[in-house]
């Protein structure tokens, strides 16, 4: 494969809808799902006289997720009117944040490819949401849902440090990853609680200086920030190697298509006519306040990794799983802490639990089968009360049930059987059913012993003891070889 000429430059402006009860600047409710325009009020709609009053817990959630990533927080910051029209924005401006941000300069630490890469952040500020515009398929017009106006945001906006579509989903996926674990944001992209607008431009490669970006809006998935982005290098470098201009302008991307097209030319600052809200006094953070929200601040997933390897000697591929989702790690550590070998309980979690829980679309918390119930069900294989492959039979039965595996293996009679008086009967029954394998056996084709295996354990419902039932048969079938 020719290597390209060109390097992509690409910055992320990320929007995290914050896990508020009440809206950005007024007392309406924020949920998600209900029934269109029952969740608009007088602030949300603009309406003459309506003062807005700032939510004391979105600021809170601003500063937590500035102090995760690093960030200077001002102890005074502003909020400014960003003008625009469109449907969605009754007001015709957007209450947000310009030149005086809540919190800037932090950095977000990401791995691809086993390699570690920082992306700094320029700013994370507040903000509030516009509304959503419903677009019927062939209807003559459009509806406007208001209940998402004023939900408060924060926009965290990188430098262009990111290097490729690969890095790009990466870094969303571990901005997710912090604000699930700081508990600000549920993360969901397919609702639109974290959303992503990418600018992406190329240059040749060994140069500084930054070509002609674009901004594309409307990814609503890991796996179409970096469709959307791939999409985007490709157009640009074919332009470019045609002795095209690229054109700034905001492109939107169509997932169903796999390709994106111009939505109109791209704004500057100026175009939005910012100046400072004359309704709202500028933003005074007590120093006392933000150092408060510093010591409430959970230990976060690369922190928790790292002590997982080394609390836990699990390598780091394990331990990035098992941190994937707060809970996950929460659920390991008490299996760990019952059972004691925190690596068998790690195996059980990655290959049998995830798998279910997979298969029924649940999440951690939504398990059947309590940390505490897990250790129990690995115990009994260590003590040699069930069979490994019992044992897995016994762990499908409580996925479904949730009883304790100590009820199950009592009420079905899977104890396993140790008896060597009684394995040697059911190996001898297995092998005088089998002569023409016996003889092959002992004419060189030592890989049948699995074979009686599986006949032994057949017989006796899998419950004969592995280790012991290998001895046996072995020393049956060499006995007159």
């Amino acid at each position: 494969m020719t290597k390209s000429r060109w390097e992509a430059v690409i910055g992320l402006e990320c929007h995290v809808q914050l896990m508020t009860a009440s809206k950005s600047f007024s007392a309406s409710a924020s949920h998600f799902g209900a029934e269109p325009n029952t969740q608009a009020d007088p602030v949300v709609l603009g309406l003459p006289g309506a003062l807005p009053v700032l939510n004391r817990r979105a600021v809170e959630y601003a500063i937590k997720i500035g102090l995760a990533t690093g960030c200077e927080i001002r102890r005074r910051s502003r909020f400014a009117r960003k003008h625009y029209f469109y449907p969605d924005l009754p007001k015709g401006y957007q209450i947000s944040q310009y030149d005086e941000p809540l919190c800037e300069h932090g950095t977000i630490e990401l791995a691809v490819g086993g390699v570690s890469r920082t992306v700094r952040l320029t700013r994370i500020h507040m903000e509030e949401d516009a509304g959503k515009n419903l677009h019927q398929a062939g209807s003559a017009f459009s509806l406007v849902d208001l209940n998402r106006a004023g939900v408060p945001l924060v926009e965290i906006v990188s430098e262009p440090d990111i290097r490729s579509a690969e890095e790009a989903a990466e870094y969303m996926r571990t901005l997710r990853q912090i604000v699930r674990y700081l508990g600000i944001s549920d993360g969901n992209m397919e609702e639109g609680s974290l959303r992503c607008d990418a600018n992406v431009s190329l240059r040749e490669v060994g140069t500084s200086e930054l070509g002609t970006k674009t901004e594309l809006k409307n990814i609503n998935s890991f796996k179409f920030v970096q469709k959307a982005i791939e999409h985007e290098i490709a157009r640009q470098a074919a332009l470019l190697d045609a002795g095209k201009r690229i054109v700034q302008e905001t492109r939107l991307w169509d997932a169903d298509r796999g390709v994106s097209h111009s939505m109109r030319t791209k704004e500057q600052a100026h175009d939005y006519r910012y100046f400072p809200d004359p309704d709202l006094p500028p933003l005074m953070v007590p120093g006392e306040w933000i150092e408060e929200i510093r010591r409430s601040l959970p230990e976060l997933p690369a922190q928790k990794r790292v002590r997982f390897m080394s609390e836990y000697s699990l390598s780091e591929y394990d331990a990035r799983i098992l941190t994937e989702e707060h809970a996950l790690a929460d659920y390991f550590e008490s299996g760990a802490r019952s059972h004691g070998d925190a690596k068998k309980i790690s195996n059980w979690i990655q290959t049998e639990l995830l798998r279910e829980l997979n298969r029924d679309e649940r999440s951690i918390e939504q398990c059947p089968i309590r940390p505490e119930q897990l250790a129990e069900l690995v115990r009994l294989i260590d003590g040699g009360v069930i069979s490994g492959k019992i044992g897995k039979e016994v762990f499908a039965k409580m996925f479904a049930s949730g009883e304790s595996p100590k009820q199950i293996v009592e009420r079905e009679g899977l104890v396993q059987v140790t008896d060597t008086t009684a394995i040697e009967a059911a190996a001898r029954a297995a092998l005088a059913a089998s002569p023409k394998q016996v003889e092959q056996y002992r004419a060189g084709k030592t890989s049948l012993l699995g074979y009686f295996v599986g006949q032994v354990m057949k017989a006796t419902q899998g419950k004969a003891n592995p280790q012991a039932l290998n001895e046996i048969l072995k020393r049956l079938l060499e006995e007159t070889r």
